[in-house]
């Protein structure tokens, strides 16, 4: 192929990324259905009622179904999935890609008064990983646990690879979270950031799967909430970007998002966040602040102001969207190392846990360091215990 016909190809794979661009991002009118599923073949048959007031968003706008579960969605942004955040008393599968007519069939679960879920993070799959993540699976199995979150960095990485390698990370990552038992709400982490680091990866921005792209075309919606026995899980995305390094920040459109997603959570109803750079995190004060050839600075300006990358610069915007409600947990990954905080004046508990990736166990400032996961167990909405378990992969 001669030099012509390669940039005659180049343009015009440019300018289809562009058009298909342009069409994600207009107007959408979208009808549907959220219904309880009781024979479990996805249609809704004769006797099985719509669920009304379920929440609908497509990561912008939210809306909520009527009292026979049906709903008008306008979306226009260009985002491309509908989700619905999760009734507690039924689960499912939580988003498609968007349609003109859409159904969610959902079904009803097993008594979710009492219920242990596992926090999970830095599984950071490859070949080399995979069968610690093997472990973790068979571990969490055992555990017969509702749900499992993963906060992030659920791939060696994308940042500084091509499309083929971060691809391969992602379709592997995938097919273990298809064999665990129990559902796996998963979030973005730094290393699924495709390209970003593009003195490394040496890909474009202009890249159809750049940045956050790549996760949502694998792994759906990159920030959503739940219910589950009475408490509201949102999963935050915590990690941002700017030329060529990630930080820890939550941008205004998934700030708008929350506000209107907590404007259909009642006032008492108890709130879990989860996502991967850390709002509070004690650790990062054994770390200096010295920039590094390879990862890049500690330190980035955010609206005038040196801020650390690794930590959320702007959580006060999201305590302010939660607002006066039971908030007593805030899960995070991104340290590998499973650590508490408190505030005085505050009743909630900034939790990281540890890392699934290796190794087993190593010293770090004097401390012992253990690769695992946090088990909860949750009653009538209160969390009554949480246990770290290490990995013993060896």
């Amino acid at each position: 192929m001669s030099r012509s016909q390669k940039i005659r190809l180049l343009l015009l794979g440019l300018m289809l990324f562009s058009i298909h661009s342009s069409l994600e991002a207009q107007h959408m009118e979208i009808k549907g259905i959220v219904f309880e599923d009781n024979n479990g073949n996805g249609l809704q048959d004769r006797g099985e009622k719509g669920i009304p007031n379920v929440v609908i968003s497509d990561q912008v706008k939210t809306t909520i179904t009527d009292d026979t579960g049906k709903f008008v969605f306008t979306s226009e942004g260009e985002f491309p999935y509908l989700f619905i955040s999760q009734p507690s008393g039924y689960t499912g599968t939580y988003y498609y890609k968007k349609t003109t007519d859409m159904t969610f069939p959902l079904h009803k679960s097993k008594d979710q008064s009492r219920f242990a879920f596992i926090h999970a993070s830095d599984t950071h799959v490859d070949a080399t990983s995979l069968p610690r993540m093997v472990r973790f699976r068979e571990m969490a199995d055992s555990l017969n646990v509702a749900f499992v979150l993963i906060t992030g960095d659920l791939i060696r990485d994308a940042l500084r690879v091509n499309e083929a390698t971060a691809s391969e990370y992602y379709r592997m990552f995938v097919q273990e979270v298809e064999k665990f038992k129990s559902p796996v709400y998963a979030g973005v982490g730094n290393h699924e950031l495709f390209g970003v680091e593009r003195d490394k990866s040496l890909v474009s921005m202009e890249h159809p799967f750049y940045g956050k792209k790549m996760f949502r075309h694998y792994l759906g919606p990159n920030y959503y909430s739940f219910n589950y026995g009475g408490i509201h899980f949102i999963s935050i995305d915590g990690v941002a970007y700017q030329n060529l390094y990630y930080y820890g920040g939550v941008d205004e459109t998934q700030l708008a998002w929350l506000e209107t997603d907590l404007e259909h959570v009642g006032v008492q109803t108890p709130i879990i966040t989860f996502n991967h750079i850390p709002f509070i995190s004690s650790g990062f004060s054994f770390q200096n602040f010295e920039n590094d050839t390879f990862y890049g600075p500690q330190l980035l300006k955010q609206k005038n102001k040196l801020e650390h990358r690794h930590i959320v610069y702007n959580f006060d915007e999201v305590q302010k969207r939660i607002g006066e409600r039971p908030y007593p947990l805030a899960l995070a990954g991104h340290y590998h190392a499973a650590q508490t905080s408190t505030i005085l004046g505050s009743n909630t508990e900034f939790s990281q846990t540890s890392a699934i990736t290796g190794p087993d166990h190593f010293n770090y400032h004097g401390f012992e360091i253990y690769s695992g996961f946090t088990l909860y167990e949750i009653e009538e909405g209160k969390i009554i215990s949480s246990t770290f378990i290490p990995l013993n992969f060896k």
